[in-house]
């Protein structure tokens, strides 16, 4: 299946990997169908979140634990239920990208994370409003040792 993209232009993808969103996501309620796109050719934390019907509508997404490695999120019954998730490997989270710039300048909405059930190919994005995760947290590249020089 060929898809018009943001990014990318035309761009082949396998309609299997579509992530069916059945709320959409806030603000765009009826958009109801993504598939995460590579960023670049390099493996990386970042992706493009597509949707599959407007081309224009793409959201810059990254896995957070490479520069938030202590980033928690509590997910409540009513979403494991929401998302079919009954095995914890089927999790994965993003959170939303506002890119400035330069990645420094960048930030990521952790109060906002994007969760998919990668088996189930379903995705929902929750507000988590008492976590004391704000929306714009500031990107620092992350340390290769996991020590700040110094």
């Amino acid at each position: 299946m060929i898809i018009e993209t943001k990014y990318s232009g035309p761009t082949e993808i396998n309609p299997d990997n579509i992530i069916q969103f059945d709320q959409g996501l806030p603000s765009f309620e009826e958009e109801k169908a993504f598939i995460l796109l590579p960023f670049s050719d390099e493996p990386g934390p970042f992706y493009i979140l597509q949707s599959t019907v407007t081309p224009g509508l793409a959201f810059a997404v990254m896995t957070p634990f490479s520069f938030f490695p202590d980033y928690e999120v509590k997910l409540s019954n009513q979403l494991l239920e929401t998302l079919d998730i009954t095995n914890e490997q089927d999790v994965a989270l993003f959170t939303v990208l506002t890119l400035k710039e330069t990645i420094e300048e960048s930030t990521a909405n952790l109060r906002g994370p994007i969760v998919i059930n990668t088996a189930r190919k379903k995705g929902k994005q929750i507000v988590m409003n008492d976590s004391g995760y704000e929306t714009k947290h500031s990107l620092k590249q992350p340390a290769a040792s996991g020590k700040k020089e110094g």
